[in-house]
């Protein structure tokens, strides 16, 4: 009789710890989540906490201006995926430059609200904050992102453009129109594209996460040249057998429009981690977008007497 209760009692709690495994696995998922991307600093804007990644190389020489590098990461996603994705740490450490990767807005997945001004409201201060602590080069910040990110570093190039050097995208999805953007001050700008991208089409027109029809990347490229008043005719080149390069030169205060189209490339950040290709699709291994990236923004930085 004993013997039976010691057995039904056993019984019972190897169900009951059965029974709680599931959501014991979710709390140390999400307290794993937790740890692997929180973020480092805060300030209130607009009334609210928002956050950031800020990195500081060793290699950063308090005594000499440095370089700042905005990178935003796309809709759904955070500043440590955005760290990891694109790889800037490396150059930062390699060229003594700061880096922050700031948080957008929301519950169900952080975004930036292109359309709005209270993230252009939080970028600005959180330049303020970082310049108030760090010896920051104002003629040297730029802005990037991937995504509704690098939709978001469109916005900083037609509202903050006294302030941000020059932008760059990868696969951006930009939302709103040329119209929107009142400020034609040139803002040197780099892209890159692939044409198998399923959130963003090369070819412009509605994709299954964004109703609203995309423009055609080609000609979004040269309305930027226009706004840039760059020569017409853009110089096309071959960097590698599935990449290619258009860039648009000659045109005002030196602010160059380049786009590099990735032949079958997905929703992805060139050379950088891969996202699921199940998800976003190829990752392309031929060119690195960042290294390129921070080629182009050293070459561009704001020049005086802009305004």
């Amino acid at each position: 009789m004993e013997s039976s209760s010691v057995s039904r009692k056993t019984v019972i709690g190897a169900v009951l710890i059965l029974l709680s495994l599931p959501a014991l696995l979710v709390l140390t998922e999400a307290v794993s989540f937790c740890v692997r991307n929180r973020t480092n600093g805060t300030i209130v804007s607009s009334g609210r906490e928002r956050e950031y990644l800020l990195y500081v190389p060793k290699s950063y020489d308090r005594t000499r201006p440095a370089p700042l590098v905005i990178s935003m990461h796309g809709a759904g996603g955070w500043p440590v995926q955005q760290r990891d994705m694109s790889g800037w740490n490396r150059l930062a450490d390699e060229n003594g430059f700061l880096v922050v990767y700031p948080a957008g807005t929301g519950r169900a997945g952080r975004v930036w609200n292109m359309g709005g001004e209270r993230d252009v409201r939080f970028i600005s201060e959180l330049i303020d904050t970082l310049q108030a602590t760090w010896n920051i080069d104002p003629a040297r910040i730029y802005a990037n992102g991937l995504s509704n990110g690098g939709g978001m570093a469109f916005v900083l190039s037609c509202t903050m453009s006294d302030r941000i050097a020059a932008v760059g995208m990868v696969g951006a999805a930009q939302l709103l129109p040329w119209s929107w953007c009142t400020d034609r001050r040139p803002v040197p700008m780099i892209a890159f594209h692939g044409t198998a991208d399923r959130f963003a089409p090369y070819y412009g027109g509605t994709s299954w996460v964004v109703s609203r029809p995309l423009p055609n990347v080609l000609t979004w490229t040269a309305n930027w040249a226009r706004r840039n008043q760059c020569g017409a005719s853009p110089v096309e080149s071959a960097v590698a057998a599935d990449v290619t390069r258009r860039a648009y030169t000659n045109c005002a205060d030196d602010a160059a429009v380049v786009l590099y189209t990735i032949r079958g490339g997905g929703h992805s950040w060139p050379g950088g981690e891969p996202l699921p290709e199940w998800f976003a699709g190829p990752t392309n291994r031929s060119i690195d977008a960042t290294s390129l990236m921070w080629a182009f923004f050293r070459e561009h930085p704001l020049r005086k007497g802009r305004k």
